[in-house]
């Protein structure tokens, strides 16, 4: 078998996998993934807390598995299978063999964030394909200049901005390296880049008007939810929890490395003080390699030094996809394996380890744990449940649920009616709601837990409500989990709340 071919067969099959595990067993979808299917019913421009490209896709999935959830984990699956193929791509340009651009994909699929958060579709897993594209791209048109790859960079950056503006950061590292080096130099003085600049304009542009017309509402969710520093301290060890986070989370490529050089090989390395991948390496490759694996995390590092914020270790699901390349480029590898083998079984049985406890976790979780877990929750059972306790008091169909996020979500995705999420019964943080047709048709309030009252943003729109009706609901898994004790009341057309204390009865 050649190496393409293991290439494709390798990343392929931890692609099918990733799509089939959690749609095979996975009992309800994780947390981000319940979200973005709520939020996509909408089809808005923009959402509270994120863009709205995740949100978009679920939407598209939905509608095309007739209703179902297994999309999400699908398109995660395609979303890292992109990156693969990004990655595989860029190492051929730069001059690595078959058997260098294989490596380069191995050690890229034992990093943590191609592993267990994968089935989580978001917008981190969404970045992957994003990242490693743009690069790809920007790295050919340095090269070749063709009008379509400058496009296609323009194309990916506003894809980009549209999935988490954490992209900017990459677009920012663009437009520096053109602006240092020579090859930057002469490109700016061709049509291409600005070509890209102007497509990712033109096509970002409507979100841009989305975002003025909502007072800028997602940088405001992201300032709200900004932990800033508390003291001197914070701003020493926020950057270095950060930069700690991210080398655990290339435990897996270390373990590769260390088994498939063994002591041999890496006194061999130390020895001979050379990392150069191949004879066809230049200066420019290493030079561009080191800046867009470096220059991110350097900026993300030194803004948590300055600020003291605690960035999420998440974020940083984007900024490696360059690590095995890294890694093939600077250790010679495989070329400096003793032990090539053992590398690839070290790779094969981390895979079977972490699908292991991905099985686990589906299938297992509930018999011993208490601690109740997103996956085995009752949503389907509870959007059932309620959305007939509706269409019996009401004769209607459930158009709008109101509450927290876990609790609406999980209704407007698995009810047959799809309410919208009026998230918290804020309009202020759900802007696709137009009150005046909550009014005209109602809306169910509901909440989790023993407590007979309703969240204090809710009773403050409505102080002398309480729970209309309440019931249990078994997490799957049938194990030591309690149920979900889910409270719900029926807020007619007519009397729906604007403000906190319009209502007074």
């Amino acid at each position: 078998m050649t190496a393409g071919r293991a290439a494709l067969f390798y990343a392929g099959s931890l692609c099918l996998l990733w799509a089939l595990v959690p749609s095979l067993l996975f009992p309800n979808p994780p947390l981000d993934v319940v979200e973005g299917y709520a939020w996509g019913r909408e089809m808005a421009l923009g959402y509270t807390k994120h863009p709205p490209m995740q949100a978009w896709l679920l939407e598209i999935s939905f509608q095309l598995t007739g209703g179902s959830s297994f999309g999400g984990y699908w398109l995660s699956a395609l979303s890292i299978a992109a990156g693969y193929a990004f990655i595989w791509a860029l190492a051929r340009r730069m001059g690595l063999s078959q058997n260098q651009a294989f490596w380069a994909v191995v050690l890229t699929s034992v990093t943590f964030y191609f592993t267990i958060p994968v089935p989580e579709f978001n917008p981190n897993i969404l970045q992957i394909p994003v990242w490693a594209g743009m690069i790809f791209f920007f790295h050919r048109g340095l090269s070749e200049n063709r009008m379509a790859d400058w496009i296609a960079l323009g194309v990916l950056a506003a894809f980009g901005l549209y999935t988490k503006y954490f992209v900017a950061l990459l677009i920012g590292a663009i437009g520096l390296y053109a602006l240092v080096f020579p090859a930057g130099w002469r490109i700016l003085a061709k049509p291409g880049p600005y070509v890209a600049a102007a497509t990712a304009m033109i096509l970002i542009a409507p979100h841009v008007v989305w975002l003025i017309q909502t007072d800028f509402i997602t940088f405001s969710y992201a300032a709200s939810r900004s932990v800033g520093a508390q003291n001197w301290f914070d701003h020493v060890y926020n950057p270095l929890n950060f930069l700690a986070a991210q080398i655990a989370n290339h435990g897996g490529l270390f373990l590769v490395c260390l088994a498939g050089l063994g002591i041999a090989g890496v006194a061999a390395l130390r020895k001979s003080g050379q990392f150069d991948a191949s004879e066809a390496a230049d200066t420019q490759d290493r030079r561009f390699l080191i800046w867009f694996a470096s220059v991110p995390l350097t900026v993300v590092l030194l803004t948590s030094l300055a600020t003291g914020n605690d960035f999420k270790h998440m974020w940083g699901t984007p900024m490696f996809v360059l690590s095995g390349v890294l890694t093939v480029w600077f250790l010679r590898l495989p070329g400096a394996f003793t032990a090539p083998r053992r590398a690839l079984a070290v790779a094969c049985m981390l895979q079977i380890v972490v699908f292991g406890a991905t099985i686990g976790q589906a299938s297992f979780e509930p018999l011993w744990k208490t601690k109740q877990t997103r996956i085995h929750y009752p949503g389907a059972a509870i959007a059932a449940e309620l959305t007939a306790i509706w269409r019996t008091e009401t004769g209607t169909h459930l158009a709008y649920v109101a509450g927290d996020m876990w609790s609406t979500a999980n209704i407007t995705l698995f009810s047959p009616d799809r309410p919208s999420m009026f998230l918290e019964h804020d309009l202020s943080q759900s802007p696709w709601i137009d009150f005046s047709d909550v009014q005209k048709k109602g809306v169910m309030i509901v909440w989790r837990g023993e407590e007979s009252l309703p969240p204090a943003g809710i009773l403050q729109r409505y102080p002398a409500l309480t729970a209309q009706g309440v019931f249990d609901a078994p997490y799957a898994g049938g194990g030591k989990m309690p149920p979900a004790v889910v409270n719900w009341t029926i807020i007619p057309a007519g009397s729906v709340a604007h403000d906190p204390e319009a209502q007074t009865e």
